[in-house]
């Protein structure tokens, strides 16, 4: 028990150093990529923290599936909007 409780803080740390990461690139590139990235990022760790902070923590529960899956979409639409407008210049 105690071991999971240290690495879902692990993930939650580098979920939201990864998401500042690429918010700082966003912030200097203001391409959206790099955006939807950090919120895909954010909602993991937000993601973990309420998993950690629930009484069950199930990771079967349709809640924590949905988020995830929100995540997902968000990099594989900007992977898709990227390369929709590279292949367009």
């Amino acid at each position: 028990m105690q071991l999971n409780a240290i690495l879902t803080g692990a993930i939650i740390m580098v979920s939201l150093t990864v998401s500042l990461f690429f918010l700082r690139f966003w912030k200097s590139t203001r391409d959206k990529f790099f955006l939807y990235f950090a919120i895909s990022f954010a909602l993991e760790a937000v993601n973990r923290i309420v998993l950690g902070m629930s009484v069950t923590q199930n990771e079967e529960t349709p809640a924590f599936y949905l988020i995830r899956l929100v995540s997902y979409a968000l990099i594989l639409f900007a992977i898709l909007e990227k390369n929709k407008r590279h292949g367009k210049k």
